[in-house]
Formats: structure tokens, sequence, C-alpha cells
């Protein structure tokens, strides 16, 4: 897939005080092979599909700030610059109010302590909502290698490549394109590979917009469209809205890790059930998610 046209946009974004970029890194170093995604010391490569075209993103690491390339096989249309920065700043994680949060509940016994142990923590982002959603169905009642290993084959399988060398992920119109029978190829089970495509049919017929706007995303729309894929449940919308899109407020109690580590936090013997987990998160709303990766960050 490649295009005569090349575009390329920069710009750089302020990062806050305490900024945690190590985090991100992490995150975008979950796949050991990094057939789409390449850590350099300070600098982030991510391959990506922006309107069908292979893209790569470059975020380079300085003390204070983020800069930022996005190289393009195809030209650019109206709004895109500003639609990329959106990318950008969801990605790096920069919309999330976590200084309220750790404001709100900094005393807090239970949650006080985390907040101390990892200060100025965000919720680690997918560079599009679509990326979340499809990485969620992929991990669904796998473990997260097994994960990773499917994910990894079904980007190589979409056959995206940048000239800079990475595969980049693939878009909601490769998928229709692929078919189910490529996705099964690729590692998916019967039944996630069929969700998988609905979702991306419905993403292309309009039916599912999923692309972020300039403000909060509608949450109940987005989870009520989800939801109508058979295969799409609440966790994997809650996952798909924390890491898609930032949205701070889903609850995580069907994540054994966060229930696994719950039970460590109150010194319990048996660990909590999802609904007693619930119960627990409740009371922390509207930072639910952001509470759960503060478990998923605690130190055994």
């Amino acid at each position: 897939m490649t295009s005569s046209a090349r575009a390329a946009v920069r710009f750089g974004l302020a990062l806050p005080a305490g900024y945690r970029y190590p985090d991100v890194m992490s995150f975008h170093r979950r796949d050991p092979e990094q057939a789409a995604e390449r850590v350099e010391g300070a600098t982030l490569a991510k391959g990506l599909a922006w309107r069908g075209q292979p893209a790569c993103l470059h975020v380079s690491f300085a003390e204070g700030r983020a800069a930022v390339e996005v190289d393009i096989l195809g030209a650019f249309e109206p709004g895109d610059e500003e639609r990329l920065q959106g990318l950008a700043r969801r990605m790096l994680g920069l919309t999330q109010p976590v200084e309220a949060f750790e404001r709100s509940h900094a005393t807090d016994p239970w949650l006080g302590p985390l907040i101390a142990a990892n200060p100025g923590l965000r919720v680690a982002q997918t560079a599009t909502p679509f990326e979340a959603v499809t990485w969620a169905i992929i991990g669904q009642q796998i473990s997260v290698s097994a994960a990773t290993s499917v994910r990894r084959r079904l980007i190589r399988a979409a056959g995206i490549v940048h000239p800079d060398g990475l595969y980049c992920y693939p878009d909601a119109r490769r998928l229709v394109a692929m078919g189910e029978q490529a996705l099964r190829d690729a590692g998916l089970s019967r039944t996630k590979a069929r969700t998988m495509r609905v979702l991306s049919e419905r993403i292309e017929a309009g039916e599912l917009p999923l692309e972020p706007g300039n403000g909060s995303p509608d949450v109940e729309d987005i989870r009520a469209g989800l939801q109508a894929i058979s295969g799409v449940g609440p966790w994997t919308v809650n996952y798909a809205l924390m890491r898609g899109f930032g949205w701070l407020d889903g609850s995580m109690e069907g994540d054994l890790g966060v229930r696994r580590n719950l039970q460590a936090l109150l010194g319990r013997d048996d660990m909590p059930g999802e609904r007693e987990t619930r119960d627990w998160l409740a009371p922390f709303s509207p930072w639910r998610a952001l509470v759960a990766a503060h478990l998923w960050a605690m130190k055994s």
C-alpha cells in the first residue's frame, strides 16, 4: 500500500512537571519484536494507518517537552494537523487531569500511599480508539504474551508498511478488506474474528464512529454501539474507553490484575469477587480507571 504523495507535520507539546515518559515507552514496548513500535532511548516511533495510508508517528522526549513528527504516505486533508495534534496529546496522556485526581485522594488511607508511590501516573494510551477496541478483543481471556503474539501476526497480515520499516497498525478499512478467514489465519478465534469483522464493517459504514472530537467522548453512545456487537462486553468496552479515549471512570472489576492487587492492598487471604471489587471502586468515581492503573502499578 503506497502513494506517490508524502507529507509530514511537526509540532511540539509541553509536558507537565514530573511527566513519566518511561511509562509511555514501557507500554509501547510490549511486543518484543517491535513490529509496529520502535523504542530507542527517549524516542518512540509508532506505525499506524492514517486514512488507509502508512504513517509513522515519531515522539522524542526532552525535559518538559515532546517533539512530534508524523510522516504520512499521502496528502494531508484540511484539519489533519489539528487531528494529529489531538491524537498525540491523547496518546501521551496529556488530556488526563491526574493532578485533580491526586489532590482529591492524596489522603485516602488506601489510595493515598499508591499515589505517593507513583505520583503523576497516567493511563497508558493507544494511538487510536480503534486500536484500543481491537486490542481489548484480542486480549479477551488470554494472557498478555499470547495477545501480543496474535496482535503482531494481525499487524503483519494486514501488510501496511511504512518506509521507515515499521508495520502500521491497521484501520477498520483494512480489516474489512482482509476478511474473516484472514483474521482467523492471524490467530484470532472464530468468535473474535467475527466480532472484529462486524466491528470494522460498522465503523466503515458510519454506524459506529470512534473518531474522538475536541471534547469528551460520548461514552454512553459509544458503549451502546460497542455492546450491540456480539462478543463485546462491559470489560472490553471499559478497557477500550480507557486506553483509546483516556476516559478515566471505567470500572475494571472484571480485570484479574486489579482484583489480585486489591487483595494484596487490603491484606486479604481471598481475592475479592467482581461485585465486591466494583463496590470498592465505586466511591472513586469519576476516576475508577485511574485507580485501576495504580493497582496495576503496585509492586509485589
